[in-house]
């Protein structure tokens, strides 16, 4: 009976994940650049809260084996969009500018967050980790460490999903009134460096020019990049304010520096590696389903409107903050 509940488990988080990758070529979606990754967590939670229930003793196995394992595997598998190359054609500037955002966003987020706004710890770690690195992914990477229950997840991807939209739109706005400042290459160092998810990365980048929307993302896959130290980080931090001995390693970020560094000896065909990249995007998207069926709105909603604060004040951060630091790393460097 388990190897059945967990292929009908399987095969709702899949049937979620191929009505998302549908709904992301449509003329609509693609127009305001929603990643099926967005929608498979909207889908979920939509069939989460109707009729989910009813089935949830039928499929719970395969659900948690897809915010688990499948999880692990998906983040692993990402170190096959990043090669040494790309982060060499940007140099020190986007290494430079990433490694400087990537801290102090965490940092202040956790201090808005926990200090100033009284908030659940659980949820601001998620939503500094997601602001800090790459988005939902980097949410869904830390939620292992940090042990956090579906509904926080929830949350920080919802702030990072409305706030990464926004700035998505307001880059390309900006660019016209900052770019006596920095050049090109560097406001693609800029977006890179601070805006949350890939897929709105290039779209800011995109909206401008080819050459910033290359920038861009390759200064964003950089911060990916940082995921796996940042989660050691982050481990032994929790582990240190617990109080206990033993740090947990997260062994699939190491895995995947290893994939990414493999890859970047380009030993494979390219036609295998967009293979790879293809399973991957399956596979997050599968995690995002199963995150959005466990995800319950009453428990989100106990969240309050403090999450959106929090969201607000650290894209203020992100824009005002992160033009300050590139320009300095323009000057300097």
């Amino acid at each position: 009976m388990k190897y059945k509940n967990t292929l009908f488990g399987l095969l709702l988080v899949g049937i979620i994940t191929v009505i998302s990758s549908v709904l992301e070529k449509t003329t609509f979606f693609t127009q305001i650049h929603f990643s099926a990754l967005t929608l498979a967590i909207v889908i979920g939670i939509a069939m989460g809260n109707t009729f989910f229930s009813k089935i949830e003793s039928y499929t719970n196995q395969g659900v948690i084996l897809s915010k688990g394992t499948l999880l692990r595997a998906g983040i692993v598998l990402y170190g096959f969009k990043i090669t040494l190359t790309d982060i060499n054609s940007v140099g020190i500037n986007a290494i430079t500018s990433d490694a400087i955002m990537l801290i102090s966003t965490f940092f202040i987020t956790l201090w808005l967050g926990v200090y100033l706004l009284k908030m659940d710890k659980q949820i601001v770690q998620l939503t500094a980790t997601g602001c800090s690195i790459c988005g939902a992914a980097a949410i869904m990477a830390a939620e292992p460490v940090v042990k956090a229950e579906s509904h926080k997840v929830a949350v920080a991807i919802a702030v990072i999903v409305i706030f990464g939209t926004i700035s998505m739109f307001l880059y390309p706005i900006m660019y016209p009134y900052l770019a006596e400042y920095l050049s090109q290459h560097q406001f693609g160092i800029y977006i890179g460096s601070s805006v949350h998810e890939v897929a709105q990365v290039y779209a800011a980048g995109g909206n401008i020019s080819a050459t910033v929307a290359d920038n861009a993302v390759i200064t964003k896959m950089i911060r990916v990049m940082m995921l796996a130290p940042f989660l050691f980080g982050l481990s032994y931090f929790l582990n240190k304010e617990n109080r206990q001995n033993k740090i947990m390693i997260p062994w699939f970020a190491v895995y995947f520096i290893g994939v990414a560094l493999f890859n970047s000896l380009e030993l494979l065909p390219q036609s295998l590696v967009e293979l790879l990249i293809t399973l991957d995007n399956i596979l997050l998207m599968m995690a995002m389903s199963a995150l959005g069926l466990t995800t319950r709105i009453e428990s989100v909603k106990q969240a309050g409107v403090k999450p959106f604060i929090l969201g607000t004040l650290v894209l203020v951060w992100l824009v005002v903050g992160g033009f300050i630091v590139n320009l300095a790393i323009q000057t300097i460097l």
